[in-house]
C-alpha cells in the first residue's frame, strides 16, 4: 500500500507475485486443495494521485486472482494491506458481488482492520472494556456479511452494540 504506484502496477505485480509462487508450489508438490491463499487486494499506492474507486478495486484483484490462481485452491483470505476498516469491507464486498466464476472461497484474514476500530475504542482501559468487544463483533460481522456479498454502506452508521 505504500509508495506511489497505480492500480495497474499493482496489478502487474501482483500478477508476477502470483505466478512465481504457483510456480513454486508445484516444484515442490504441494497440494493446492490443501492451502489457503493470503494474497494483497490489488489498489494503487496511498501516495498515488488518482486512487481507484471500489469497483475498480474489485474488477483489478478479481481478474488478476482468474488469471493466476488455480481453481484448485478452496479460498483466498484476503489481508487487509494497511486499508483502513470500511475500505477494506467495501473492497472485500465488491469482490463478492461481481458476476462470474469464483471458484474458491473468497473471504478475509484481516489484522489491523478488524483491529483497529476495537483497539479505539477500548484504549487498554477496564473500563471500555464491553465496548472494545461491541466494536470487534460489529468490525467482525460486517466483514461476515462482506464475504458473501451482503454488505451495505448504512452497515457501518449502526450501533456496535445492536451486534449484541
Amino acid at each position: 500500500m505504500d509508495g506511489s504506484h497505480s492500480i495497474e502496477r499493482c496489478e502487474e505485480v501482483t500478477a508476477s507475485v502470483l505466478h512465481a509462487v504457483f510456480h513454486a508450489l508445484l516444484e515442490q508438490g504441494v497440494a493446492l486443495e490443501g492451502m489457503l491463499l493470503k494474497p494483497n487486494m490489488v489498489i494503487a499506492g496511498k501516495e498515488c494521485p488518482r486512487q481507484a474507486s471500489v469497483e475498480e478495486v474489485a474488477t483489478a484483484t478479481l481478474r488478476c486472482l482468474r488469471r493466476h490462481v488455480p481453481a484448485a485452491v478452496p479460498g483466498i483470505v484476503f489481508l487487509s494491506g494497511g486499508q483502513n476498516a470500511p475500505a477494506a469491507t467495501a473492497h472485500l464486498n465488491a469482490i463478492n458481488q461481481l458476476p462470474g466464476p469464483k471458484p474458491w472461497k473468497i473471504s478475509f484474514s484481516y489484522g489491523r482492520a478488524l483491529q483497529d476500530p476495537a483497539l479505539e475504542a477500548w484504549h487498554g482501559r477496564d473500563e471500555n472494556l464491553t465496548v472494545g468487544q461491541q466494536a470487534f463483533s460489529h468490525r467482525a460481522r460486517l466483514n461476515s456479511a462482506a464475504s458473501v456479498g451482503r454488505y451495505v454502506d448504512e452497515m457501518e452508521a449502526a450501533s456496535a452494540g445492536a451486534d449484541d
